[in-house]
């Protein structure tokens, strides 16, 4: 282990950028739908080496001396978004005449732009660079404040977070209702990172100790807790649809009928096994094909499929018109609807895709021609406030649209504790990727987090409903079109207030920064 690592150290040139991209690379192959978290054993330790490597400019001013680190950490981030993310690409296709040419921006600029936190990373180590253990929390470190700066820099984007790789099923999920994702993006890298150890056997014993600590740590919780769940399926029955229609479909002026049918027949369909019939059905983002507030025969053929005790939850576009001359307002919206064909509620998507639903900078990018993907004019206006949604007397949603449910840090909200988590999403975009397996899993991890069952429709999957501790009570596949027919679990008590968990972050980032510290000065001591 010695000569590899010393090999590794000594590389530069092409080689040394080679190495870092494929190791970055690799670890996305411990991301949905792959789970193949081992890989991170061997990016990680490489990448201290490569680190190791990234000998200071002698003379040189402060970025200039942190520079070789910081590139390595970028191309290690380049890889491991590309590979983690190149579906995004994929969206573009659904209207390639328009935007066919962003291809490369999507699949390869997003990586680059999301590959400068990782370069963060790395420099922010090297600052405090030591050796054995030390350089391992100084990874560490580095990592926990660059993937806490990526969950909210230029409106956040924390998608496919390290931490997750650590959380691939629900036994390894629970700890994150006490320390939080941000934190847990911090001991993951502890963990990955102890193999470094073997080359030089510095403080070997005592990472391998630490390392076992945390992952025992970490499994036991999870055992502990599964077994001692409690939850009761009690709740309300809910039917979730699923008609996987075709993304370029959506916006036929001539396929509304037809798609507005096929979601009024899947509502309406006989439940299978003798189950009950559904107090609540779920439709995904933008199902319905019309602005509802302007098509009030849709609303009847909605009244005409629900019965009495009845509600529909439904995606849908909702338009706001100011009055005068001012342009109307749209939203992406959750509607609730009863039996009577009246909208009782809504709720507001408040964090909009950039580009996707809206332009940044709007006024100087749209000279340049650029707009965003969904076809209305002007975009999407995102909501002020989130707000739990009253849906019945004995049930209250927590409306997440889309990629909403990626958030940790936004989870809070007005109104009273939500009985469960609504995600409605529309992942055709992304076609047959790992785009809708990642999506699923951050939204599984919000369950957990919350101590809520997640109710989750998405066109085109993957649909499922999940219980408050991350087990999938019934899902449909990917593509697949049916309906999913279960009895909602109750919510559960948290161990930890939800909001506690950001301060969880600092308390263990502390720690690793004085670890960290505490081995740099005696390094420095040291070797004067």
């Amino acid at each position: 282990m010695q000569r590899l690592a010393g090999k590794i150290i000594l590389l530069s040139g092409w080689r040394r950028v080679a190495l870092a991209f494929f190791m970055g690379a690799l670890a996305s192959f411990a991301l949905p739908p792959y789970d193949f978290f081992a890989v991170c054993f061997i990016s990680f330790p490489v990448l201290v080496w490569l680190i190791d490597g990234a000998v200071d400019n002698a003379g040189a001013g402060p970025i200039r001396r942190l520079l070789p680190a910081a590139m390595v950490g970028w191309w290690f981030g380049f890889g491991y978004f590309v590979f983690g993310l190149w579906w995004i690409g994929n969206a573009l296709l659904v209207d390639a005449a328009n935007f066919a040419w962003a291809i490369p921006f999507a699949i390869l600029g997003l990586p680059a732009f999301l590959a400068i936190f990782y370069a963060l990373a790395a420099a922010l180590a090297r600052l405090l660079w030591s050796d054995g253990l030390g350089r391992i929390f100084a990874l560490s470190f580095g990592f926990g404040i660059a993937e806490w700066l990526r969950s909210f820099v230029l409106t956040g984007f924390p998608w496919n977070a390290i931490g997750y790789a650590a959380m691939p099923v629900p036994v390894l999920m629970q700890s994150s209702v006490i320390v939080g994702l941000l934190a847990m993006n911090a001991l993951a890298v502890v963990v990955f990172s102890t193999p470094a150890l073997l080359a030089d056997r510095r403080g070997l014993k005592t990472g391998i100790v630490l390392a076992l600590v945390l992952i025992s740590a970490h499994v036991g919780f999870g055992v502990y807790r599964l077994n001692n769940a409690k939850v009761e399926a009690k709740g309300l029955q809910v039917r979730v649809v699923q008609p996987s229609i075709a993304q370029d479909l959506k916006w036929d002026a001539d396929a509304r009928r037809g798609i507005m049918d096929k979601y009024l027949a899947m509502t309406g369909e006989v439940p299978q096994d003798g189950k009950p019939k559904p107090q609540l059905i779920v439709w995904p983002e933008t199902a319905v094909p019309y602005i509802l507030t302007k098509t009030p025969e849709a609303l009847k053929s909605i009244a005409d499929i629900l019965t009495d005790d009845q509600v529909l939850l439904a995606g849908a576009i909702r338009m706001e018109e100011p009055g005068g001359s001012d342009a109307p307002l749209y939203y992406n919206s959750i509607y609730s609807i009863d039996a009577e064909g009246e909208i009782t509620g809504a709720a507001d998507k408040v964090h909009l895709v950039p580009f996707g639903e809206y332009v940044p900078l709007e006024n100087i990018l749209r000279r340049f021609g650029i707009s965003e993907v969904i076809e209305l004019p002007g975009g999407f206006t995102a909501a002020a406030t989130r707000r739990s949604l009253t849906v019945r007397d004995n049930f209250t949603a927590l409306p997440l649209i889309c990629y909403e449910a990626i958030f940790p840090a936004e989870m809070s909200y007005e109104g009273p504790r939500a009985d469960a988590i609504v995600n409605v999403t529309n992942d055709a975009w992304y076609g047959d990727t790992p785009g809708p397996y990642q999506h699923f899993r951050q939204a599984q991890l919000r369950a957990v987090e919350q101590g809520l069952p997640l109710v989750r429709a998405a066109n085109n999957g993957l649909s499922g409903v999940v219980d408050p501790y991350g087990r999938i009570i019934d899902a449909l596949a990917l593509n697949a079109v049916g309906v999913i027919d279960v009895a909602l679990p109750t919510k559960v008590e948290l161990p930890i207030r939800a909001g506690a968990r950001h301060f969880q972050f600092w308390i263990v980032i502390g720690i690793v920064l004085v670890v960290t510290l505490a081995y740099f000065f005696r390094y420095r001591a040291r070797v004067g």
